[in-house]
């Protein structure tokens, strides 16, 4: 299933980091998120936009991911042209991660 099909994202961006927060829309979903929206995984799926490490936070009071993107390419929201780079394309871009869990 495509990430969205569970979940929402937040995005900001500063310079050459973009923040994307994962939340589930059922807060029972959220330990299967743990297990397959790993940091690799995230760095994977964005790699076209994302040239730094990912580092992923968990919230569990909150039953949210947070993942913060270094060395977003083209140098990030304050200079690059391209909408790409922006942290709520990239929150998109996340959302169609196809991920290996089940409904019902």
């Amino acid at each position: 299933m495509l990430l969205h099909e569970i979940a929402h994202c937040r995005a900001g961006d500063k310079g050459t980091v973009a923040t994307l927060t994962v939340v589930p829309h059922d807060d029972a979903d959220y330990p299967a998120l743990l297990a397959v929206l790993t940091p690799q995984r995230v760095r994977e799926g964005l790699d076209r936009w994302v040239g730094g490490e990912v580092t992923r936070h968990e919230l569990p009071l909150l039953c949210c991911l947070q993942f913060v993107c270094t060395g977003i390419r083209g140098g990030g929201v304050t200079v690059s042209t391209e909408l790409d780079t922006h942290g709520k394309s990239l929150s998109s871009r996340l959302l169609a991660l196809d991920v290996p869990l089940r409904r019902g």
